[in-house]
């Protein structure tokens, strides 16, 4: 039997933690098990009605067919007007392109610019993604890490002592995945203020999460901060999120000319346009009534609130609130040491969590999968009973971790 002699690159990667939960969890609930699935980065809202009728209507329409490669003209139409109206960017139709989720895009902007020994800073808690890319890419990801006590965020001086000749791109996830910390306005500036300084430097924005944010939390993004700094910054969104549309497939971006250009050439040779009808719904969804949103974000609010609030009642566990996204990142620092009543000690983060699903059934993703432990991440994307019984098991899994200390 021939034997199959794999890429370098491929050896190099792992696949996505945060999928490979979800399918555990998925696996657990066919055997019968009592899983409560917090792991999944995903609205639990459905599609709202009037986009999934656009869809229909496209499909009734015959929009079938191949599209332009880089997006529909009426879709790129759609995201410069999205960009005008939330962003205050302006773009022309050459500098949009539309991918098969924000995901792509992201992938096509680092395959299209990293070069063997290019540097991509990367602030850690990352999303699971973007170490790998780069390294499909053939770059060097420079973690830095942005611990608890600094909210998650990356610091100016922390950022500026990153910074070499090899540096190609920064990326910045504000409301971030896994943490949910969002930058504020006079926070971006800082860092903009560094890159000023550096005019090799690239800069990646990841805002899909852009629209989630609460308590009046004033989002902005690095090219509005710093309009200097706009032909190097691709800012990248999508409506996954926001509109609950993570299985349509479609994400978009505004940057560089001869950048979108590129990442359209890579896109040609690998898969072509997105799908015409994800794309018919998403013109829908930036163009079509927003009203919905503001009914998610109290829901949002309201499970974000319960939730801290019920883990920092769990002796061991300490909770941030978060400005945005839908997941908290909770520190399990004072669960490490801890020993179960099967005799296996707590070492890491990823042993927490996999004793939290032995003992409690509650699915959730190690942080050092995302770059600092030792934490955890939880979606609250789900209900508010959800949330009483996920933390009611997790309270009951810890206190069994003291009545076995004491029996020790």
């Amino acid at each position: 039997m021939s034997q199959i002699i794999l890429a370098n690159r491929v050896l190099n990667i792992k696949p996505s933690p945060t999928l490979a939960v979800a399918a555990k969890a998925k696996a657990l609930k066919a055997e019968g098990k009592d899983i409560i699935g917090m792991g999944v980065g995903e609205p639990d809202f459905d599609t709202p009605d009037f986009i999934k009728d656009a869809a229909k209507a496209a499909i009734d329409a015959g929009d079938t067919k191949y599209t332009p490669v880089p997006g529909t003209v009426a879709l790129k139409n759609a995201v410069i007007a999205k960009f005008k109206r939330d962003n205050d960017l302006d773009y022309s139709a050459d500098q949009v392109i539309v991918g098969t989720g924000g995901k792509q895009v992201l992938y096509n902007a680092l395959m299209a610019t990293v070069n063997v020994g290019d540097e991509v800073i990367i602030p850690a808690p990352y999303w699971v993604s973007y170490p790998d890319m780069v390294l499909l890419a053939e770059g060097t990801p420079v973690i830095v890490e942005c611990p608890q006590d600094k909210g998650f965020k990356l610091q100016a001086s922390d950022l500026e002592a990153a910074i070499t000749d090899k540096t190609k791109w920064i990326i910045l996830n504000s409301p971030s995945n896994p943490t949910g910390a969002a930058y504020t306005r006079a926070e971006l500036k800082e860092l903009t203020d560094v890159l000023l300084k550096y005019p090799h430097v690239l800069i990646l924005v990841d805002d899909m999460y852009e629209h989630l944010v609460y308590d009046g939390f004033d989002f902005a993004t690095p090219a509005q901060i710093e309009p200097k700094l706009f032909d190097r910054i691709l800012t990248v969104n999508g409506v996954s999120k926001a509109y609950s549309m993570t299985g349509w497939r479609i994400g978009y971006a505004g940057g560089p000319v001869a950048l979108i250009k590129a990442m359209g050439n890579i896109q040609s040779q690998s898969t072509s346009n997105p799908s015409s009808i994800s794309q018919a719904a998403a013109v829908e969804a930036l163009n079509g009534d927003q009203s919905f949103m503001a009914d998610w974000i109290s829901q949002f609010t309201e499970r974000r609130n319960l939730l801290v609030s019920l883990l920092n009642d769990i002796d061991g566990l300490t909770c941030l609130m978060p400005e945005g996204a839908f997941y908290v990142y909770p520190s399990c620092q004072g669960l490490m040491g801890k020993v179960t009543s099967g005799g296996k000690t707590l070492e890491t983060d990823e042993d927490v969590v996999t004793y939290l699903l032995e003992a409690s059934g509650i699915a959730c993703v190690h942080g050092a999968a995302f770059g600092l432990s030792p934490h955890f991440r939880l979606s609250y994307a789900v209900s508010i009973d959800t949330i009483k019984d996920a933390c009611s098991r997790i309270q009951e899994a810890v206190r069994l971790l003291q009545e076995a200390a004491e029996a020790a």
